[in-house]
């Protein structure tokens, strides 16, 4: 199964959420994909809403329901006391606690909303990518279920708790449990151990996220080619780049990503402009 996860209670699926959908859909037809909305808990849900994604058979919209996934992991007493305080960046550390527990009871894929994939990540198991030189990214996740690292990966997340700093049960916690798992000190002494691999930057995070307005440039289709050739799917930053306008049927960058791997969403982003 390939699974996305909503924690905000937005009901209304925006064009990028739209997008990440349908290219895991299209390059993974048989399987699951399966979009956990938190909105879904609170609010009656028809398929009717989601129109444009009712001809994927292989979607499925389901309610995210953060007490009964958190239990039986170390993750639910953290939560029974984080739900009830305020915490400057709660939204995307229920993200973070999610795709650990998702990983950890069920295995398979987990995918931010803000992914566009460009193929098939089937072959690849306990693998997580690399956003830079000096830190991973919990954003694309392919793990068996109940592997040792990532229940590492949730003690960690309760152990060294810290709801100030922005990435610290993100990018950080990744980064700094594969390198007790791994005994090294830098990354660059490893791309891989004890049943762990750590893909290139290139494999998810081709663009760094400081350079994320490359993604409304122009860019001709050759360069295209040439900067995705080892890219199994793109991070697009919404936490960056949401909000900032785009003319759908352009050039630019992320335009022809839409064109070539969510036609669907493409057609209807066009139509609404």
């Amino acid at each position: 199964n390939v699974y996305f996860v909503e924690t905000s209670e937005q009901m209304k699926l925006n064009f990028l959420l739209m997008c990440s959908v349908e290219s895991a859909a299209r390059v993974h037809p048989e399987s699951k994909i399966i979009v956990l909305m938190n909105g879904f808990v609170k609010h009656s849900f028809t398929l009717r809403e989601y129109s444009l994604l009712r001809c994927f058979t292989n979607i499925e919209f389901k309610p995210l329901d953060m007490k009964d996934l958190f239990v039986d992991t170390p993750l639910a007493e953290w939560y029974a006391v984080a739900q009830h305080r305020w915490e400057p960046y709660f939204v995307p550390i229920l993200s973070d606690a999610c795709r650990l527990a998702i990983m950890w009871k069920f295995g398979g894929i987990y995918l931010d909303t803000d992914f566009i994939v460009l193929r098939s990540l089937k072959n690849l198991t306990n693998v997580l990518g690399a956003q830079s030189k000096y830190t991973l990214n919990g954003a694309f996740l392919s793990f068996e279920s109940r592997h040792r690292f990532i229940e590492h990966c949730m003690q960690d997340f309760v152990a060294n708790y810290n709801r100030w700093i922005w990435g610290h049960q993100g990018p950080q916690l990744f980064t700094r449990v594969f390198k007790k798992w791994c005994s090294i000190r830098s990354l660059k002494s490893s791309k891989g151990c004890r049943g762990v691999t750590v893909l290139p930057q290139e494999a998810f995070y081709p663009i760094h996220w400081k350079d994320w307005r490359k993604y409304f440039e122009v860019i001709r289709p050759s360069e295209h080619s040439e900067l995705f050739k080892n890219t199994y799917a793109v991070h697009v930053w919404n936490k960056k780049s949401q909000g900032t306008w785009i003319e759908i049927t352009s050039k630019a960058l992320l335009a022809q990503l839409h064109f070539h791997y969510c036609p669907s969403t493409y057609e209807l982003m066009k139509s609404s402009q």
